[in-house]
Parts: C-alpha cells; sequence; structure tokens
C-alpha cells in the first residue's frame, strides 16, 4: 500500500472510530485517545492526521453531512433563490436526517458541535456561512453583508437548536418553524 493510501485508510479509520464514539458518547467525554485507541492507531494520529479534535470533528461532519446538501448547493450556484426556497433548501434534508436514527444521531451531534465551537475551520462548501449569505443576498438584494451575516448565523443557530434533540418535529412545529426561519431572513412577514 503506497504512503498516501495508508494514510488515507487511517484518515477514514479515525473518522469511523470517531464517530462511533460520538454517537453513543457525550462530545467531552470522548478523548482523542479514545478514537485513536478505536482506530487502532498511533496515540498521536488525529493530531498528525486532522490537526485537533475538533478539526476531525469538523471533517467527520463534513464526510457525512456534506453529501446530503450537495444537490441543493449545486441548485443555489445555479440559479437565485427566493428566501422560501433557500429555507426549504436546508430543511428538507434535515427532515430527512431526523427520520432516520443515524441521521438524527448526526444532526444532534452536528448542532451540539457548532453551537459550541462557531469558530471552527470548515473546508466544505456548506458549511462556509458566505455561501449561504451570498445566496440571500441574491434573494434579497438590498442586504449589506453584515446584515445578512447576522441573519444567516441567527438562522442556522435557531434551526440546530431545534434539529438538536435529534427527534422529529411535528408537522406544526416544522411549518411554524419555516414560517419564522423565512421572516427572519427576509426581514418581514413569511411568504407561503
Amino acid at each position: 500500500m503506497t504512503e498516501p493510501a495508508a494514510r488515507a485508510r487511517t484518515s477514514e479509520r479515525l473518522l469511523d472510530a470517531a464517530e462511533e464514539l460520538l454517537l453513543q458518547y457525550d462530545y467531552d467525554t470522548v478523548s482523542v485517545r479514545g478514537i485513536c485507541t478505536r482506530a487502532h492507531a498511533n496515540p498521536a494520529a488525529v493530531h498528525y492526521h486532522f490537526g485537533s479534535k475538533e478539526q476531525l470533528v469538523a471533517a467527520l461532519l463534513e464526510t457525512r453531512l456534506a453529501p446530503v446538501w450537495a444537490e441543493n448547493l449545486d441548485r443555489i450556484h445555479r440559479q437565485p433563490l427566493s428566501v422560501p426556497a433557500l429555507v426549504d433548501a436546508i430543511w428538507a434534508p434535515m427532515d430527512r436526517l431526523l427520520a432516520d436514527p443515524v441521521g438524527a444521531l448526526r444532526l444532534s451531534l452536528l448542532s451540539r458541535f457548532v453551537l459550541n465551537y462557531p469558530h471552527v475551520q470548515w473546508q466544505s462548501t456548506w458549511f462556509d456561512l458566505t455561501v449561504w449569505v451570498r445566496a440571500l443576498q441574491r434573494a434579497c438584494p438590498d442586504l449589506d453583508d453584515t446584515t445578512a451575516r447576522y441573519r444567516c448565523r441567527f438562522a442556522f443557530s435557531t434551526l440546530l437548536a431545534q434539529v438538536g434533540p435529534g427527534h422529529p418535529l411535528p408537522p406544526a412545529a416544522t411549518a411554524e418553524l419555516r414560517a419564522f426561519l423565512v421572516a427572519g431572513l427576509a426581514g418581514g412577514p413569511a411568504a407561503p
């Protein structure tokens, strides 16, 4: 096996081990040493491959969840969407994930992690707030960067707080949350 292939295999084992542990235990109780032990890797492997536990978890969330939004992101890049369509592009995959036990656990981990570690460095487009800020500005051309960024940050924080428990929301709650997000992003009453 070549060195790059061995490195990629070790990285994947670390991601798998981290996911197994983080889906069972609280983030703060899962140690780097525990992840390395579960992955049958050198105790320094997490730092070598990812730099820190936080960056390992960010990579885990990106590899497992970014593909879920890939089609919606492509659509957002191809054409400007209305604010309700932007909310739906974010919400529809979350709704599907909440219906799946592993997906719900991943969303719960995403919620806890993003809300507790807001300054982590993401690599995936979907996790970059700037993409959503630009999409919101295309939908609402009068928004300046600062206002659009605040609105996107508040919308994602609200959404993540609601999906964080990892349980599907009742239809009435989903409709109210959607209306709230649309109104908050648009800065006015929710569109149908």
